[in-house]
């Protein structure tokens, strides 16, 4: 699903989330506020362990970040026939939470260490007229990160991450009046690689790659009903695909930076998250394709304790088609709008604050006609805070 209803469980695995597919920018850090503009080169904090491993050259000896993130908005579902009963607004409040520790080891090698929660998927349909085929839908990921940082000279870095991702998936049926769960959980591994390029005095570059992402969840998709059998795109919901960033930082002066990101996804790989109908599925060809994401920012250093923060992002959806979504995947189009403001405490520590809108594009799904609907004007926000100390 390219960013919708999901939301990693990072500390506190919460059970909902949203982004692209399972990835999602937001994790309580002040990328938040720039809309992850300039998300792979800006390395301002130790944070950049699940943007750009790399960045943790540009660090002091030791540090720590830590954000707390609540997310809300509206996703609403309404059926085409109103004489059945819609879902409504499957979107509840999520509270989300982030950990990031770097560490100097010699003048070249740095050492770090994340726990973050970045995808995952959440819906809660409540009772609806197709309450017998999912009722609720939960994934929740978490995910540990073991990194490495190289200074190859003052112009060149590389780093790397191990991540080991925890995922849980619960599906919830209504059958015979009673609602039935199967839950099951799965450890997968996945990999991070960064580069950091000082171009000039003032413009770094970096570029990460993140590998694909694969859980094996033992839960049924299929669902018997008196009209028929349906089956839900389960295996499309747990996997993340790989993806590129680039972005770019440029130092104005000392009062202002700007910064921007391009980067893509691999969807088209996961083909057609098709609900198959008594043993067929109603389409076979692909409704998937790749997406791109752009952002842009910047910041404004008005005196040596305030950096004020300001971005807004873009993701293209990872349908063909808009008026074919798998109900349990809705998407478009995605714009994000952020800002926020980081204060100095002491040498040592700041503080931050930021909120995000983001609005997704209308979607259709086009399936039985229990199930066809259409989600009008998506949109959710994000505000958090953080927080890092060096020493």
């Amino acid at each position: 699903m390219k960013k919708v209803i999901l939301i990693g469980a990072g500390m506190l695995a919460s059970s909902y989330a949203h982004a692209s597919a399972l990835y999602f920018y937001e994790t309580g850090t002040e990328d938040t506020a720039l809309a992850g503009a300039g998300q792979a080169a800006r390395a301002q904090d130790a944070s950049t362990i699940m943007t750009n491993p790399a960045g943790m050259t540009r660090l002091p000896d030791h540090m720590v970040t830590g954000g707390l993130q609540v997310m809300d908005g509206s996703i609403d579902y309404q059926l085409d026939n109103d004489a059945q009963r819609s879902p409504g607004d499957v979107m509840k409040t999520v509270p989300n939470a982030s950990a990031f520790y770097s560490q100097k080891v010699n003048d070249n090698l740095y050492a770090g260490i994340g726990l973050y929660g970045n995808y995952g998927l959440g819906i809660d349909y409540g009772s609806w007229a197709g309450d017998g085929v999912i009722k609720k839908s939960t994934m929740a990921a978490m995910t540990l990160s073991p990194s490495l940082a190289y200074r190859i000279n003052d112009r060149l870095s590389i780093g790397a991450s191990a991540d080991l991702n925890y995922g849980f998936f619960s599906l919830t049926r209504n059958a015979n009046n009673e609602d039935h769960t199967q839950r099951d959980s799965d450890w997968a591994m996945s990999y991070r690689l960064g580069l950091l390029m000082q171009l000039t005095d003032r413009t770094r570059a970096g570029i990460t790659w993140n590998s694909q992402t694969d859980y094996d969840f033992d839960i049924d998709g299929k669902a018997r009903l008196p009209h028929g059998s349906y089956r839900l795109p389960i295996s499309a919901q747990v996997r993340a695909p790989q993806q590129i960033m680039l972005s770019v930082v440029h130092d104005v002066n000392a009062r202002w930076s700007v910064m921007g990101d391009l980067g893509w996804q691999d969807w088209s790989q996961f083909g057609a998250p098709q609900i198959e109908v008594e043993g067929h599925q109603l389409d076979n060809a692909s409704r998937m394709k790749d997406t791109w994401h752009g952002a842009v920012g910047v910041q404004y250093r008005p005196t040596q304790k305030w950096r004020l923060n300001a971005g807004v992002a873009f993701d293209s959806t990872p349908y063909r088609d808009q008026h074919d979504v798998a109900m349990t995947l809705p998407t478009g189009d995605e714009w994000r709008f952020g800002t926020g403001a980081q204060y100095q405490i002491t040498p040592a520590s700041n503080i931050g604050v930021a909120v995000e809108y983001l609005h997704m594009e209308s979607s259709y799904v086009n399936a039985p006609a229990v199930f066809a609907g259409h989600y009008d004007s998506p949109h959710l926000w994000f505000a958090s805070v953080n927080y890092s100390y060096q020493f």
